[in-house]
């Protein structure tokens, strides 16, 4: 059976695959090659500038040539990288070779090959392999697709800021509030989630077997090679990494920014699926509408139903995401002694976890934009819940010391369907000033929503 969208063993590179286009070069062993690619000429060309006699400067010409083996970097050269590994039974080796292989016809590259992979052990290029995937993945994918949600939110609060809602507290009516506000509660968690999110450092070591610069010091005991690792670390791409320097660490370095991360995404997940969860209880009570789309269809045999499948699926999805993401950061940050390689098969699944992520957000920016408020829905939720004014009633009787006002507002409202004309008779007989029964007898549970609009514009 040939590989296809319908041959696929994950939806994600099945069903789902053209919604992760933008993921797949990143995250996908190919990008792993990449990024490989991307250090060892970093470090090879860094190794060139350090004044070594045995390593003179590199030429113009043979830099441009170096850096333009990361630019260019295609799918045929990761099969080429995959056919050596066929003889090596190691995947970073055959990435040194693949370069290599590469100085041939260039005299100049081709005396300095042992320089290639020099000192380094295999964590060297994979844990900053794996920190330059995570950077593109979370920079160009994860927090523009939260950016699209939170601005999307913050819209519909800003629009929906002054639009009064029933509010419901353990699936009862409950003091009301306004749309705005309750999606604003949203935008204001899961922008505190994204930052989180933009502000781990992604770490890299290039250290040696044991973190140590063993191999490093027994070539050059002298050159301060920490330093030196230091400044490709961190130094801006192409000729750096861009990243932030881990000076201790075993053979790998050791994940905690990694499980710092994955539990900062799975915290923006949560939110997410507690507001889709949301959604779709408001969409079931009718408050939001959904607009068609030609030709779909929600039921099979129910020909009227227009599902809330955007926010069911999300919440699938967001729930896959962290599953795996919370496996990660638990995993990650153990391993035996100096190395064992459990972390290697999991680090694979990176993509996989942050894939689930972005499906889910993609999910979550078609099911809001197909929403629309139900004003005549809402209006009439209220319009049936003037108990939920029990609670102004009796505050403003506390205010002047009324006794038992709770108790008595109580008996008056629990359990019992409530009338306007109940409430009214209750206010005209206490013994408040007259101008404080007349504006507790003005207001309606559509009035009664505090300062819910302003807070929801000020998110």
């Amino acid at each position: 059976m040939s590989l296809s969208t319908i041959s696929a063993l994950s939806p994600l590179d099945g069903r789902y695959a053209g919604r992760l286009a933008a993921l797949r070069p990143l995250m996908s062993e190919l990008g792993y090659m990449h990024k490989r690619v991307q250090v060892e000429v970093a470090w090879f060309i860094a190794l060139s500038d350090a004044g070594f006699a045995e390593f003179k400067p590199l030429t113009p010409g043979a830099r441009t040539y170096l850096l333009g083996l990361v630019k260019n970097f295609s799918e045929a050269d990761g099969a080429a990288i995959k056919e050596i590994e066929k003889t090596t039974n190691h995947d970073v080796k055959a990435v040194e070779y693949w370069i290599k292989s590469r100085f041939e016809a260039r005299p100049e590259l081709k005396a300095a090959s042992e320089f290639v992979h020099f000192a380094c052990t295999s964590e060297d290029i994979n844990n900053t392999s794996h920190a330059l995937q995570l950077k593109g993945a979370r920079d160009e994918v994860i927090l523009p697709a939260l950016d699209a949600v939170i601005t999307k939110l913050r819209e519909m609060a800003h629009t929906f800021a002054d639009v009064p809602m029933l509010s419901r507290t353990h699936g009862q009516t409950a003091s009301p509030t306004t749309v705005g506000k309750e999606v604003a509660n949203v935008v204001v968690r899961l922008a505190k989630a994204r930052e989180n999110i933009a502000s781990v450092k992604l770490m890299g070591k290039m250290n040696g077997a044991v973190g140590n610069y063993n191999a490093h010091l027994s070539a050059w005991p002298d050159f301060d090679w920490e330093v030196f690792s230091r400044k490709v670390v961190e130094s801006p791409e192409p000729l750096g990494l861009g990243l932030t320097f881990q000076p201790y660490s075993i053979q790998i370095e050791p994940h905690d920014y990694m499980a710092e991360l994955f539990d900062a995404v799975a915290r923006a997940n949560t939110i997410l699926i507690d507001w889709s969860r949301d959604v779709w209880g408001y969409v079931s009570l009718g408050y939001f509408k959904q607009k068609l789309r030609p030709g779909e269809i929600g039921s099979s045999t129910m020909p009227h139903k227009v599902n809330p499948i955007d926010f069911e699926n999300a919440e699938g999805n967001l729930g896959l995401a962290n599953a795996l993401l919370k496996h990660l950061s638990e995993k990650l940050p153990i391993s035996r002694w100096q190395r064992d390689l459990t972390d290697s098969t999991v680090l694979r699944n990176m993509g996989v976890a942050l894939g689930y992520a972005a499906l889910a957000y993609h999910s979550l920016g078609i099911g809001l934009g197909k929403l629309e408020l139900n004003e005549e829905r809402l209006k009439e939720d209220l319009d049936n819940a003037w108990e939920v004014l029990a609670e102004p009633i009796q505050t403003v009787m506390r205010r002047y010391g009324v006794q038992g006002a709770y108790e008595k507002l109580k008996d008056v409202t629990r359990g019992k369907s409530v009338l306007a004309e109940d409430l009214h008779g209750l206010i005209r007989g206490l013994e408040i000033p007259q101008a404080e029964k007349e504006r507790l007898i003005a207001m309606t549970p559509a009035s009664y929503v505090g300062k819910a609009a302003e807070l929801a514009r000020r998110c």
